[in-house]
C-alpha cells in the first residue's frame, strides 16, 4: 500500500530504518571504537579506524563518478584493501563485483562486459591481465584503480583509502533490496552466471551464519580462502565485522603461512575446505605449531572424509567443526552441521539453517518423502535477487517459488540433508546411477590415499566409467590393483572404478573446490587407450 505518510515523513523514516550491510561497520565502529578489526600483513586497524578508512574510500569513488547502482569489479587476492572496498561500496550502494584472480583475461573481459562494470580494481601483480580484460572488454572509459602501485592511468587505491580526506559517512540511501552485490559463479561446469545480491540477503544470511555457527565478537579468526568467494567473505569476514570480531587476512591458504598466524594471532575460528585442513594436517610444521587457541573450525565446498575427521578429533581435541553447505545464490550458507553431529552424520550437510526452508522434490516440482532423491531446493530470505540480465535461467532457478539449487540430495526422518551429488556429477554407468561422493568416501579409507576424486569418463560399453584420480600419501607407493581390491570390499561391482589414475595434485579452484571438469577433459581419451 502506498505510504500514508508525506514524502518528507516517509524518507525520514526509511533513513532511520536503513539496516544495510554498509550500516553494519558504522554502528559496530560506534559500539567498539578502539577493539582490534583487521591485521592484515603490517597493517593493524581499530574498528574506529576501518571505518574512517572506508569513509574516505567511498568518497574517492564517489569523486570518480561511481554512483549507487553502479558496477564496480575487483580483482584482486586478499588484503586490507579489499576489504576496505567490500564495505567502501556497500556504503554508496555501489555494486561490487568480486572476480576470481586465476582468471584470464578472456574470462575476466566477459565479466567486465556481461556486468557492465564503471570501474574495475586490480592488484598491481594482475595489473596486465586487467590491462587486456579492459581492452577486450570495451568498456575503455571504466575507472581504474590499483592496489600495490601507482602510475599512469591506473590510480593507488592505497592513496583513496590513507590520504586525508572526509570520514563521515556518505549520504546515500540504501534500501534493503537494492543490489550490492553481483557475484560470478566459479564456471567449473559452463560459462558463470552473475548472481545479485543485496542487504537482506546477505544480512539474513549474516544471522544465520552466527546464530547456528556459534560465532561471537571475542572470535579472532585468520582468513586464508579467496574473498571474491562468498564463502570466505560473507560467512565469515562480513559476519566477523558484524559482530566486532577481529579478522586476520592472508593472501593466500599456504599451509605454513596459515598455521604460523593461528600461532601468532591468537586465533580460535578458522575456516578452511576440507582440501586445506588435509594440507594443514599433512604439514610438517603441524605439530610443532601452537594451535591451543584454536576452539571453532569450519568447512565446505564438500564433506569432509570421515577418516580425515578423525584425524581433527585426535590431533585437535579441543576444536569444534561445523560443515556449511550452501551455494553463491543462498548468500551462501542454506544448511549447517553442527559440532555433536559430525560423526554420527558423517557426510551429511546437516539441517536447514535459521532462516531456511529446505526440502526435495522430482523433476515436476512435487516434495518427495524422506529417502527418495531429488533436487534440493529452499526458500529463505538469503536467496538471491535472481541472475542478473537471465530472466529464463531466473524463472528456471525459482520455478514453483523455490529457489532450486541443482545439486541432488536426500532427506533423512530427522530432516538430516544428504548431497548425493551436483546434478552433472551423478555417473550414469550401465544403467545404473553412481554418485560420486559414495565411491570417494569408500577409498579414503585405504591408508595410502591423501586426496581423491571421482568422476566419468565416456565409455563405448558402460555409456561411462567410473574413474578415479588418486594423489598418494607422501612415501606411500599405490598400485591401480590395489585401490581397486580396496574398492570390491567397500563398494558394489557396478560402483568401483574402471579406471585409477594417480596424479601429484587435483586440480582446484582458489575457493577450494576440485574441478571435475578438468578431470573429465583431461582424461577424456582413457576409453580409447
Amino acid at each position: 500500500m502506498p505510504s500514508p505518510f508525506s514524502a518528507e515523513t516517509a524518507e525520514a523514516i526509511q533513513h532511520a530504518r536503513q539496516h544495510s550491510v554498509g550500516d553494519l561497520l558504522r554502528r559496530t565502529a560506534l559500539r567498539l571504537p578502539d577493539k582490534l578489526a583487521i591485521v592484515s600483513g603490517e597493517r593493524r586497524a581499530t574498528y574506529r579506524e576501518f571505518d574512517a578508512a572506508v569513509n574516505r574510500c567511498a568518497h574517492r569513488l564517489a569523486e570518480r563518478g561511481l554512483a549507487k547502482g553502479d558496477r564496480l569489479a575487483l580483482l584482486s587476492r586478499n588484503c586490507w584493501e579489499y576489504a576496505v572496498l567490500v564495505f567502501a561500496t556497500a556504503k554508496l550502494g555501489v555494486v561490487l563485483v568480486p572476480v576470481n584472480f586465476m582468471l584470464g583475461a578472456e574470462e575476466v573481459a566477459y565479466i567486465l562486459g556481461h556486468a557492465g562494470v564503471s570501474g574495475l580494481i586490480a592488484e598491481d601483480a594482475l595489473l596486465d591481465t586487467a590491462a587486456e580484460a579492459v581492452k577486450r572488454s570495451g568498456r575503455a572509459d571504466v575507472v581504474r584503480g590499483r592496489i600495490g602501485g601507482s602510475g599512469g592511468e591506473w590510480e593507488s587505491v592505497a592513496d583513496w583509502i590513507d590520504q586525508p580526506g572526509d570520514e563521515t559517512a556518505p549520504a546515500v540511501a540504501v534500501a534493503d533490496d537494492d543490489p550490492l552485490r553481483l557475484m560470478y559463479t566459479s564456471g567449473t561446469e559452463s560459462r558463470p552466471k552473475g548472481v545479485l545480491l543485496s542487504s537482506r540477503s546477505l544480512i539474513a544470511q549474516y544471522v544465520s551464519c552466527a546464530i547456528d555457527g556459534s560465532m561471537t565478537g571475542d572470535d579472532i579468526e585468520v582468513h586464508s580462502l579467496p574473498l571474491y568467494h562468498c564463502a570466505q567473505l560473507d560467512c565469515f569476514l562480513s559476519v566477523d565485522v558484524y559482530l566486532g570480531a577481529t579478522s586476520v587476512i592472508l593472501p593466500g591458504p599456504d599451509p605454513a603461512a596459515l598455521l604460523a598466524a593461528v600461532e601468532r594471532e591468537r586465533a580460535t575460528k578458522l575456516f578452511a575446505p576440507p582440501t586445506v585442513w588435509i594440507s594443514l594436517l599433512r604439514h610438517p610444521a603441524f605439530d610443532t605449531t601452537d594451535l591451543s587457541s584454536l576452539r571453532k573450525g569450519y568447512y565446505g565446498a564438500s564433506p569432509m572424509p570421515v577418516e580425515v575427521l578423525r584425524e581433527l578429533a585426535r590431533r585437535l581435541p579441543d576444536v569444534q567443526l561445523w560443515n556449511f553447505y550452501g551455494q553463491t545464490e543462498m548468500a551462501p550458507l542454506a544448511t549447517i552441521l553442527r559440532p555433536h553431529e559430525q560423526l554420527a552424520k558423517a557426510g551429511s550437510a546437516g539441517r536447514a539453517s535459521i532462516n531456511v526452508e529446505t526440502r526435495i522434490v522430482d523433476e515436476d516440482g512435487r516434495e518427495l518423502p524422506p529417502g527418495e532423491v531429488g533436487e534440493i531446493v529452499h526458500r529463505s530470505p538469503h536467496a538471491t535477487l535472481g541472475y542478473y540480465e537471465d530472466e529464463e535461467k531466473t524463472a528456471a532457478a525459482f520455478a514453483g517459488g523455490w529457489f532450486h539449487s541443482g545439486d541432488l540430495g536426500v532427506l533423512d526422518e530427522e530432516g538430516y540433508l544428504s548431497v548425493v551429488d551436483r546434478k552433472k556429477d551423478m555417473i550414469k554407468t550401465g544403467g545404473e546411477n553412481v554418485a560420486s561422493r559414495e565411491v570417494e568416501e569408500a577409498l579414503y579409507l585405504l591408508d595410502g590415499i591423501a586426496e581423491v576424486a571421482v568422476f566419468g569418463v565416456a565409455h563405448p560399453h558402460w555409456i561411462e566409467a567410473v574413474t578415479a584420480a588418486v594423489v598418494p600419501r607422501e612415501g606411500v607407493t599405490l598400485t591401480e590393483d590395489e585401490v581397486l581390491a580396496h574398492a570390491r570390499k567397500h563398494l558394489a561391482g557396478y560402483k568401483c572404478p574402471k579406471y585409477v589414475v594417480f596424479v601429484d595434485a587435483l586440480p582446484k579452484n582458489p575457493s577450494g573446490k576440485i574441478v571435475k571438469r578438468a578431470l573429465r577433459e583431461g582424461h577424456a581419451d582413457l576409453a580409447k587407450s
